[in-house]
């Protein structure tokens, strides 16, 4: 049995690999990166590292081959590209005869409206043409993409939003991670899709908990999208950023990670870590850097 991860020295590939590691022999497991040389600590642990480039369909044939259960990671991106790199790996996964796909998708993807939905359905809708056994990894939000609204709660600032009342099931992207890898090493999921959230919260409840972590209290404060890209854009936040960020507020506004699910303890027999927990342990990295 083989496995590969795709987007292995990236921030979610790194943790899949590591918690693989704890259960997976490293003989049994393969990683694809667009630069091998980066891949050297993978390849001292025992791990076969290939050169896959979603940029070069054509190097992703020999990154396949040979390989039993492959987890493609969600490039980054704008929407075209994504779209083709993804499905280029899905065709790149037929031809090498792939027994098996998790993919890293979004909460909903299939029915959301999110600006960021397009590139995960047209992938789980090439994939589940392929006729590859499959499972979705439809991850809601990682409590890490807080971490520039917690610097400026550090340095005074209010939680600012325009997301309004729309609710997140932020998780840790540990969390996200063990959940992806019980699934490519683990059996019986084939064909199947998993909602993984953490509890549904507020704007308000995630600045009462980042103020908790802080030990004292967070404003919040609630702006349209206008003044919010206004705001991102005083805080030094580059022009191409902006439209996204203000993309991601408009689409929790409208419900669209407002996805309740238990599936995270289907998979690691436990909720994900309560979000408490982990801004204590988020704020205090971020102190200290």
């Amino acid at each position: 049995m083989k496995m590969l991860v795709t987007g292995a020295t990236g921030k979610l590939g790194t943790k899949v690999v590591e918690a693989l590691l704890k259960t997976v022999p490293a003989d049994q497991i393969a990683v694809s990166v667009r630069n091998p040389e980066k891949a050297g600590a993978w390849k001292e642990r025992g791990i076969e590292v290939r050169q896959g480039d979603f940029d070069r369909p054509e190097t992703l044939d020999s990154a396949f081959a040979g390989i039993d259960r492959l987890l493609i990671i969600s490039a980054d991106g704008d929407n075209e590209t994504r779209i083709r790199q993804h499905t280029d790996a899905v065709a790149a996964a037929k031809r090498a005869n792939v027994g098996f796909i998790a993919y890293t998708s979004l909460a909903n993807a299939s029915e959301s409206r999110m600006f960021l939905a397009p590139p995960h359905r047209a992938t789980e809708e090439a994939i589940v043409k392929s006729g590859i056994p499959y499972s979705f990894l439809r991850n809601n939000w990682y409590l890490e993409n807080e971490a520039s609204s917690i610097q400026g709660v550090l340095a005074g600032a209010p939680w600012v939003t325009s997301a309004g009342s729309g609710k997140v099931g932020w998780a840790l992207r540990q969390d996200y991670a063990e959940a992806a890898a019980a699934v490519l090493a683990g059996t019986g999921h084939e064909n199947t899709v998993y909602e993984l959230s953490g509890k549904l919260l507020t704007q308000e409840e995630i600045a009462a908990a980042v103020g908790a972590a802080l030990g004292k209290e967070v404003a919040v404060q609630h702006v349209d999208d206008d003044a919010y890209a206004g705001i991102m854009k005083g805080a030094g936040v580059p022009d191409f950023l902006i439209p996204f960020l203000v993309g991601i507020q408009s689409g929790i506004r409208k419900g669209g990670l407002e996805v309740e699910s238990g599936d995270f303890e289907k998979l690691l027999g436990r909720p994900a870590a309560p979000v408490n927990e982990a801004l204590k342990a988020m704020v205090e990295e971020l102190k200290n850097q």
